[in-house]
């Protein structure tokens, strides 16, 4: 196939090896949370090696942002099935995994050893610099493409507002998006004129048989199965093997308490990291001490400053509660095991909503209702990215970052609150590296390794002089 024209469904025929290669490098440049990693995506696997069409690339972005979990990890577990099946899926998302696990395994290792991490701002303070670039560069390419209607314009500031102002559950606003689109398509459909055979005709739902159903039904328990297989070694870790009910409170078995725990939060974490970790940090440090007050910024900082999903935040908390509570195990393997079992609870959920829903969803993807409703969630994603964008950039280029009430004029009681910096922790030297990185992206066209290099090394000079002076 010729990959420098793909059509609106197509996607390339490429030997599994490139595709290895080319995933492991995306695993370990994906910085900057689910916006700079999906950015990362697009650029390399539709515009770089076009390797997938644009429609493809949104069609499966728009599944994943329903699912639970790290949405980043899904997308690319769904496009390395398209390419490769099953096993391009497993590795394309393994891939993206590992290289953050690594890492974030080495630094909690630091991390309870040492207690210290202030040498990894030294590290990667260009490097978030340099992310911020990258996602407005996706932001806009991304606006470009999916807002093409005044619909679509209406769905996307309306998300960014739900976000920003209201801080409106994430779910929420993909559901509604969705809901609006359909009932959109649905309102057109019952309106149209006689005369406008591709709405007069709409494409139905294929029937559902038993044969239909019971393969994905299948792959479904099995990977289940899969993932709740290390359940067996938590209760095999504890003696007497009969106090199961003891050994999986979490009292005397801390590897079980935090195997069934994350297993739990795996299913409900729509909106990525930040939407449950108030609620992990509570659990963490209230009801099982396995953290003291304060340790969740720092796994928070560590989870920011590594490549991969940023759920790999409760990678530091299985690490530093299996690291204090490692039975009969030396303390740094008692770590290593509680970071391993959180790990697998996090992410092999990501295979199981894939390889079930994803067949499905292909076969849905020429249902017009279908792609109304999922164009619109196109929409509210950018909506999301602007937000997010917004978000990370006051965080990287402030020092401080507050919220302020917006007051009813009425009552004078608040309807709402913005995220406002304060502005004399304005870090000019993150905002000299951020405008370097935007100049080479946009004037310059230069390679996102190369401006990632580059001012990651420029953040190093600054910041590693500081800390010298």
């Amino acid at each position: 196939m010729d990959r420098s024209v793909l059509a609106d469904d197509s996607v390339a025929s490429v030997p599994l090896r490139e595709a290895v290669r080319v995933w492991a490098r995306i695993g370990v440049l994906s910085f900057g949370g689910p916006a700079g990693q999906i950015a990362l995506m697009h650029k390399t696997i539709v515009d770089e090696k076009r390797w997938i069409s644009e429609d493809r690339f949104l069609h499966a972005l728009n599944y994943c942002m329903l699912l639970p979990g790290p949405e980043a990890q899904q997308l690319a577990t769904y496009i390395g099935w398209l390419m490769h099946g099953v096993r391009g899926g497993i590795l394309a998302g393994l891939l993206f995994v590992l290289p953050g696990f690594a890492v974030m395994l080495v630094l909690s290792g630091l991390y309870a050893v040492f207690q210290e991490t202030a040498w990894l701002p030294a590290l990667f303070f260009g490097l978030k610099a340099a992310v911020l670039a990258v996602v407005i560069e996706a932001l806009l390419r991304l606006s470009r493409r999916a807002l093409k209607t005044r619909l679509h314009c209406y769905v996307a500031a309306a998300s960014f507002l739900a976000l920003f102002l209201l801080n409106a559950p994430f779910p929420i606003v993909v559901i509604l998006a969705g809901v609006t689109g359909f009932a959109v398509h649905r309102y057109a459909v019952r309106n149209a004129a006689p005369d406008v055979p591709e709405i007069r005709s709409p494409r139905r739902f294929p029937t559902l048989t038993t044969h239909s159903i019971a393969r994905p039904l299948l792959v479904l328990v099995f990977w289940i199965l899969v993932w709740q297989a290390p359940l067996l070694l938590t209760r095999n870790l504890h003696a007497p093997s009969d106090l199961i009910a003891e050994a999986l409170s979490g009292e005397t078995n801390v590897f079980g308490a935090l195997f069934i725990f994350f297993s739990k939060m795996a299913v409900i974490t729509f909106g990525g990291a930040y939407a449950v970790l108030s609620y992990v940090a509570q659990v963490a440090v209230g009801h099982y001490a396995w953290l003291q007050p304060g340790e969740m910024i720092d796994g928070l900082a560590l989870a920011e400053t590594t490549p991969g999903p940023l759920v790999l935040v409760l990678c530091f908390v299985g690490f530093l509660a299996g690291f204090r509570n490692p039975l009969f195990m030396a303390p740094l393997l008692g770590g290593m095991v509680g970071a391993v079992l959180v790990a697998w609870a996090t992410f092999v959920p990501s295979f199981v909503w894939i390889f079930a829903g994803a067949p499905f969803i292909e076969k849905l993807r020429d249902n017009k209702g279908l792609s109304a409703a999922l164009s619109a969630i196109t929409a509210a994603v950018v909506g999301v990215i602007l937000n997010l964008s917004l978000w990370f950039g006051l965080h990287v280029l402030f020092a401080e970052v507050g919220r302020v009430a917006l007051l009813s004029r009425s009552s004078g009681l608040p309807i709402a609150s913005v995220a406002w910096p304060q502005w004399a922790t304005l870090d000019v030297a993150a905002l000299a590296i951020f405008a370097i990185a935007c100049c080479l992206l946009f004037y310059f066209k230069a390679g996102m390794v190369n401006v990632l290099a580059l001012c990651a090394a420029a953040g190093l000079a600054i910041k590693g002089a500081a800390l010298l002076l």
